[in-house]
């Protein structure tokens, strides 16, 4: 099996180079990354607990899904493809915002990640990949944002970033 590369990029997006994905996590290297959020007919989002095995976050909750770009992969493709991968179906997605976070793990690790957010809408259950999904739920949104505020240490770092600086937006855009 092949390493995963992700594409390495400057403060503004643009593709300066690839790297194999450990080694961008171990050195906290900048990569373009994606978090998918996807919202039923009750204004509910579709949360995700991390499989125990991860490398990082296992058994956190967070959005939907999440990833990395492939050279040559559009944001939509990205998140569509791992959308299927993880969660067992494909919607149409809607890019949305982006933003840069660091986050360092107590393994050593670290997330630096130029991320793009995408939404979309579903009203079933997922098929959940159970190498990469512990547990899934809908959750209102804004009782997720107070969960959050309750318990942080339930949450992966991205996620809580992105309801703390982009709840405003996300709740007015899905």
């Amino acid at each position: 099996m092949t390493e995963e590369h992700v594409i390495l990029v400057n403060e503004n997006d643009e593709q300066i180079g690839t790297m194999a994905k450990m080694e961008a996590h171990e050195k906290a290297i900048l990569h373009r990354a994606f978090s998918v959020f996807i919202f039923n007919d009750n204004n509910e989002l579709m949360l995700q607990q991390r499989a125990k095995h991860k490398y990082h976050s296992p058994l956190l909750w967070t959005n939907t899904c999440c990833s990395h770009q492939r050279v040559g992969e559009t944001n939509i493709e990205a998140g569509k493809r791992r959308l299927q991968e993880e969660m067992g179906f494909s919607v149409d997605l809607k890019e949305t915002i982006s933003f840069i976070y660091k986050a360092p793990f107590d393994n050593g690790l670290t997330e630096h990640e130029f991320d793009h957010v995408m939404i979309g809408h579903y009203n079933k259950e997922p098929l959940i990949n159970s190498d990469e999904v512990e547990a899934w739920k809908w959750m209102p949104i804004e009782a997720v944002k107070v969960d959050i505020e309750l318990h942080p240490e339930l949450y992966t770092a991205w996620f809580k970033i992105i309801f703390d600086k982009f709840y405003e937006h996300i709740n007015i855009i899905k």
